[in-house]
């Protein structure tokens, strides 16, 4: 599993990063690191919100093994 985290700078100075593969998981930081552990930490609870509630989460597919 693998996100992309984009990042760039807006032009009042806030950095402005965002998962590419969790549509609408944007966050900003007053600095590029702090926008990046913003968004990680976001993307984590979309994944986690969308487990909980029965959705597909492809990316996750390799991550667990069940067995019965």
């Amino acid at each position: 599993m693998n996100f992309t985290v984009e990042v760039e700078q807006e032009e009042d100075g806030r950095w402005l990063s965002e998962v590419a593969e969790l549509p609408g998981a944007l966050a900003y930081g007053q600095t590029r690191e702090e926008a990046i552990a913003r968004v990680q930490a976001l993307a984590l609870r979309v994944v986690a919100d969308r487990l909980e509630h029965g959705e597909s989460v492809p990316q996750m597919a390799a991550v667990f093994s069940v067995i019965t």
